[in-house]
């Protein structure tokens, strides 16, 4: 693996470095407390990341975007998530970047045309619903929503929550149990079947759509409706999730960063006990802790990358970049607002942010816990007797 980055992924990376820090982070006192008031904004900061150049980098050339490679994604991302605000303006955010790969790599030309096309042109956002409140979660066997046919169209009922992104969305993806197995379908937010019953309060507040309770009664679509084959809906998910959930990790390490930056800057300013922060060796030892994961972080990001680029499903990787690095972004977040003391629960700086929305990393898609035990599964599997 050749570690390094072009001329071409390098002028990249710094035009994003100070797009993000010239109009990102100014933009963020803008954040609306609506979770579903975020269309000028976002409209605004995606307009001027189009004229930057930086737009969509993870989408074919053929919709608009810049047709990257993972390992080429994991470097922007990076640079955009030292904003919560930069992965909109790119239009690289959660849910609808894992979704437009899933639509681009599954999804028949009508359909793309349909949903994937205004979808990468930042025209419409969109969900994807899976999580049940008394159903799927961690186990998506225990998925209750069902779908049955009815002549020449299909018919879901279902209860779902934590959707995220639901509140102002387009479509949803919906995952619904069959006769044969999970299978995708493709709802419109308009069908009279489909209902967001209310915004879900959460810890995280800084998300367009929020994450919602939604219903399927009675939900009528056409055939057409379905995404990919009847049934093979656990297996196009891992389409969705193995690389989803390693996006995640690429994006959230540049919060790490940001929170950092904030650190290091305070405690190279704050005087205690006859010197600057920055010269007690516990403020040092944290400093380092945090560099020290990072820097590994972006090597099991990248090489997980590396992996997907390959044409392999990476299952094993992405899921130990997850565990590793939501766990690295919660210990560096959380030691930066420790070592900015009251400045770091204040909200007049972004740590008291980064803390509050990053939290969740280490339960969306997948918990730690339950990607230990997958790990842990497939490490006996391998090392099993002949």
């Amino acid at each position: 693996m050749d570690f390094t980055l072009s001329p071409e992924l390098l002028d990249l990376k710094e035009r994003t470095h100070k797009f993000i820090n010239e109009i990102v982070i100014p933009a963020e006192r803008r954040v609306p407390q609506d979770v579903s008031d975020w269309v000028e904004l976002r409209g605004e900061l995606q307009a001027a990341a189009r004229t930057a150049g930086l737009f969509a980098p993870h989408i074919p050339k053929e919709f608009g975007g810049l047709g990257l490679n993972w390992r080429d994604c994991a470097v922007l991302f990076e640079e955009a998530g030292r904003s919560l605000l930069g992965p909109q303006a790119l239009n690289c955010a959660a849910p609808d970047e894992g979704n437009m790969h899933m639509l681009e790599k599954i999804a028949t030309p009508a359909q793309k045309e349909r949903y994937l096309r205004p979808l990468a042109q930042g025209e419409i956002r969109s969900c994807f619903s899976m999580t049940e409140p008394d159903g799927a979660g961690a186990d998506p066997n225990n998925l209750k929503t069902w779908a049955e046919p009815r002549g020449d169209q299909w018919v879901i009922n279902g209860h779902k929550w934590f959707i995220s992104g639901a509140i102002g969305a387009s479509f949803s993806i919906c995952m619904a149990r069959t006769a044969t197995g999970a299978t995708m379908f493709l709802v419109n937010a308009d069908n009279p079947g489909y209902r967001v019953i209310r915004k879900v309060p959460t810890l995280d507040v800084g998300w367009p759509g929020g994450h919602a309770e939604v219903e399927y009664v009675d939900c009528v679509v056409e055939q057409n409706a379905v995404l990919g084959a009847v049934g093979e809906g656990f297996e196009y998910a891992q389409v969705r999730l193995g690389p989803a959930r390693l996006t995640h990790c690429m994006r959230w390490l540049g919060a790490a960063r940001r929170a950092l930056e904030y650190a290091i800057r305070y405690t190279r300013e704050r005087e205690s006990f006859g010197t600057t922060l920055s010269n007690h060796q516990g403020v040092q030892f944290m400093i380092a802790d945090s560099e020290i994961e990072m820097h590994a972080s972006r090597l099991m990001i990248w090489h997980a990358a590396y992996m997907l680029d390959k044409g392999e499903k990476a299952r094993h990787e992405t899921s130990m970049s997850k565990v590793f690095v939501a766990e690295t972004v919660n210990r560096v977040i959380d030691r930066a607002v420790q070592l900015c003391g009251a400045r770091g629960i204040a909200d007049d700086w972004p740590v008291a942010a980064l803390y509050r929305e990053h939290r969740a990393f280490r339960i969306y898609d997948g918990p730690s816990e339950v990607h230990r035990g997958s790990i842990a599964r497939r490490v006996y599997r391998r090392s099993a007797p002949k």
